[in-house]
């Protein structure tokens, strides 16, 4: 068989099992995300979020023939890095580059980890953290917990929050959680930056086909 006929559109490295779940999540959701169906494949990287961000490069290098274009994705908070998240995105993409993925891959590296994406206002976040009939809800006890300020939209350590809610509902944590979230919360809900820039890269590498007249 040649290499033609098993090329795939993309290929992603994240960091654990829980983003892992996220964007199988949202490319299953191809049509909310305004972009064509995409056949793809995801690894988790063995040394999480700094095995992406130092040898994430490296891990894809021999896929460069078989496939279009190449994702990472990692936690800020992990990686152990303290430059900000678009100076070690830009990193990451020129070592990409330098491996056979010039033009064709990207880096989305979450501020402070992917946590920051379960924060948005649709009521499906108090069902999938288990808060759905309790009293009170989910945002004012984030806030009586000082989890949560006046005003915010998300908590300022969000993994926390997450582990902390889950914890006082008695719900285990799963990866299963997360993909819930990803195939039914709207797109349009999550404000995070490192979520609209991998909106966009999807967009640009797999745009909706025009219909024909």
């Amino acid at each position: 068989m040649s290499a033609d006929l098993i090329r795939k559109d993309l290929i992603l490295l994240v960091a654990d099992k829980n983003m892992e779940a996220s964007l199988k999540g949202l490319l299953s959701r191809f049509q909310a995300l305004k972009v064509r169906q995409v056949t793809f494949d995801l690894y988790v990287h063995p040394e999480r979020d700094p095995g992406c961000l130092l040898r994430g490069h490296d891990f894809l290098q021999p896929f460069a023939g078989q496939y279009d274009h190449a994702l990472v994705m990692l936690d800020h908070e992990g990686c152990g890095k303290e430059q900000d998240r678009s100076q070690l995105e830009s990193v990451l993409e020129k070592r990409l580059a330098g491996t056979g993925w010039e033009g064709r891959a990207a880096a989305i590296v979450i501020a402070p980890e992917l946590e920051n994406w379960v924060w948005s206002d649709s009521p499906k976040v108090d069902m999938a953290l288990g808060w759905e009939e309790k009293s009170p809800s989910l945002r004012d006890w984030l806030g009586e917990k000082g989890l949560l300020q006046a005003g915010d939209v998300k908590p300022a350590e969000p993994k926390r929050a997450v582990e902390l809610a889950l914890w006082t509902a008695r719900k285990p944590r799963s990866s299963a959680i997360y993909l819930e979230l990803a195939k039914g919360v709207s797109t349009a809900r999550c404000t995070d930056p490192a979520f609209a820039k991998l909106r966009q890269c999807l967009r640009d590498w797999f745009p909706v086909p025009v219909a024909s007249a």
